[in-house]
């Protein structure tokens, strides 16, 4: 969502901005169309034309939390990184670590042109299931591409710790779920599906080896970018949560996210039919990637165990009043779901 800005609302310094962008020679020329770019998250996100070029901004919000810059540098660097392979992302610009130009570390990235499916598909995508269903296929192999990326090879090394990596998981999202119990009023795991069961099968199930590679972290739906005229996926955006580790996490994540036939599609999006099933979407995978999905089910498991252990937080806080008991009520009942595919995907295996 787009919303034409006049200067006074615009949270960004824009004579500092101009001036740091005559510094490294990035066009000439005053600053014009300036549009405020709604997401889904607080980061600020402001639209631009600079001579002959357009111009996206992406800087943490105003009140900057304790990890905000770092994690701004690191979403920089990963797509500067991926600017020379074929995995759909924003392309690069350039990137300013020094915080006293605006206030805090910022980059430049080239506008996607397209749609968020989570915000309505256009009529082209809404009129034919065909469309929706090459969506989908668009949208692993670019997921399957991002994994296949040597990530030494495009400057990463160090962006992660994929040693150990898979095997730090499950105990750091039973870590946090124990720590709810500050909050007096929840309610524990008295309402949780068997969450012990969980835990032993995905400590006994543990994949025994992978190969190290890129993981975007968050890339449901909600994190797209379509093209308006055709059925490709353009671009992963959100990339805060990107590093080096076990690439089919992502893959894992769409294993708790899709639609099956006990829940809905995370985001509502409609209409929802055409579009492959979650087995379709496993196959296509494989079909793309040389990964071994042999032990695909405990990636499945792990992402229903992290996303309800995240969603269970708000509940959690919402139980000692710290949020909306409504938005806490509904979350909670996510987390449920949640478990309750952690242990049909077991159930399978």
């Amino acid at each position: 969502m787009m919303n034409q800005a006049n200067t006074e609302t615009i949270p960004v310094d824009l004579q500092a901005l101009t001036a740091w962008m005559d510094d490294i020679g990035l066009e000439r020329g005053p600053l014009s169309n300036l549009q405020l770019l709604a997401g889904g998250t607080q980061n600020i996100l402001l639209r631009f034309d600079r001579g002959d070029r357009e111009f996206v901004l992406r800087r943490p919000p105003l009140h900057l939390r304790k990890n905000s810059n770092e994690t701004m540098k690191r979403e920089a660097r990963i797509l500067e990184a991926l600017s020379a392979t074929d995995v759909p992302h924003p392309r690069f610009i350039a990137g300013c670590d020094d915080e006293a130009v605006l206030g805090a570390c910022f980059y430049l990235m080239a506008p996607v042109e397209g749609f968020n499916p989570a915000n309505g598909l256009p009529q082209l995508h809404a009129s034919d299931p065909a469309i929706r269903a090459r969506m989908g296929y668009s949208y692993i192999e670019g997921m399957a591409a991002l994994g296949a990326v040597d990530y030494k090879a495009v400057g990463l090394e160090g962006f992660g710790k994929p040693d150990g990596f898979l095997q730090r998981q499950t105990g750091r999202w039973m870590s946090q779920l124990e720590g709810y119990a500050a909050f007096d009023e929840w309610t524990g795991f008295q309402e949780l599906p068997d969450v012990e069961r969980i835990v032993s099968w995905l400590e006994d199930n543990l994949p025994q080896d992978f190969t190290s590679g890129i993981f975007h972290g968050d890339c449901h739906l909600a994190n797209t970018i379509f093209a308006p005229d055709s059925p490709e996926l353009v671009a992963f955006v959100d990339w805060e949560l990107a590093t080096i580790g076990d690439p089919l996490i992502d893959l894992g994540w769409v294993m708790a996210t899709w639609a099956d036939e006990h829940t809905p599609v995370v985001g509502d999006i409609e209409p929802w039919d055409g579009f492959p099933s979650l087995n379709e979407l496993i196959a296509h995978y494989d079909r793309h990637s040389t990964r071994s999905l042999d032990a695909v089910a405990w990636y499945g498991v792990l992402a229903c165990f992290k996303l309800g252990t995240l969603l269970e937080g708000t509940h959690a806080r919402a139980s000692a009043g710290k949020a909306p008991k409504e938005t806490g009520d509904h979350l909670h009942a996510m987390t449920i779901s949640l478990f309750n595919r952690a242990h049909r995907l077991i159930a399978k295996n």
